[in-house]
Order: structure tokens, then sequence, then C-alpha cells
């Protein structure tokens, strides 16, 4: 087995371990907290909803754009995103860094029915909302998108600082 078709493997089976993570329906609501399932990542981890110091409203469009599209928290803060689907198709918000948000992106369009969920993203239907409660535990530059086939390469990404 090549390299490429080793890392594709490796990605697939973590895409399905997320399963245990799913959020429901599609919009995040299903998911409950649980402290002892938070596993840290570059960005940050999981955050717990009763420790949210705010809450960020996200709009998803059509237009394959986020507004805002640029948030800036601070380090250690735990944000609740209310992510909202104004268009007609499937969106989604999903945190990350750019790259592994670029390699996502890869594999979905060589998987476009793939279905997942993780702590750091929301897939949310027309005209529902979503939500994702992140701790960002480290400081820089990180990344929003839309990973659907074709959203993410139109420009449908955004950034958060953590200062």
């Amino acid at each position: 087995m090549n390299t490429k078709s080793l890392c594709t493997c490796a990605a697939l089976a973590l895409l399905a371990a997320t399963q245990a993570l799913a959020h429901g329906d599609g919009h995040g609501a299903a998911h409950h907290f649980d402290a002892a399932q938070v596993e840290p990542t570059a960005f940050g981890q999981e955050g717990d909803p009763a420790k949210a110091t705010r809450t960020v409203r996200v709009e998803m469009s059509d237009t394959l754009r986020f507004s805002p599209d640029s948030i800036s928290v601070r380090r250690g803060e735990t944000v609740k995103f209310v992510v909202h689907n104004g268009g007609q198709v499937l969106h989604e918000m999903v945190l990350g860094t750019p790259e592994a948000l670029k390699a996502h992106a890869e594999l979905m369009k060589k998987f476009p029915d793939m279905e997942h969920a993780d702590a750091n993203m929301a897939h949310v239907k027309p005209g529902k909302n979503g939500e994702i409660v992140w701790q960002f535990t480290q400081a820089g530059r990180f990344e929003f998108a839309c990973l659907q086939p074709g959203h993410f390469e139109a420009g449908m990404v955004g950034s958060v600082t953590v200062k």
C-alpha cells in the first residue's frame, strides 16, 4: 500500500471513529458534553456549554460566505457558536487548522456522501440552526470552513484569531 493510500485509509478510520460523537439530526443540538471524552487538538477542545463566556452568531448563505468571516477570542475562552443556514442547500461550519481543513475538504471531494460529525463541526440544513461549543486553548490563527464539496474551494472560509 502506498503512502497516499495509507493516509486516506487512516483519515477514513479517524472519521469513522468520530461517529460516536455524532450531533443527531445534523445541526448539533443532540450532542451532550462529557468532560471524560474531551480530546485536545492543535486549535483547542470541545467546550463545556455551562462555561461558555459568550455566544457568537454565524450566518451561512448560498453565496458561499460566512458572516462574520473573522472572529477574535481570548486564549482559554469557551465560545458557543450558533450557526444559521439562511440558504437553500446544506452548509456546515468546521473549526480547524488551515492544513486539517484543506485535507478534510480533499477527502470530502472523494467521498461526498460521507457522514461524520465531531465536536468541532455543525452540519446545518437549510433554514436551521446548529451549535458548536469550543474552548480555544491555543493561541494562533485558525479557520472555520464549509467542507461540502465545492464550497471550500469557492472561498467559504473564515478565520479565528486567538490572542
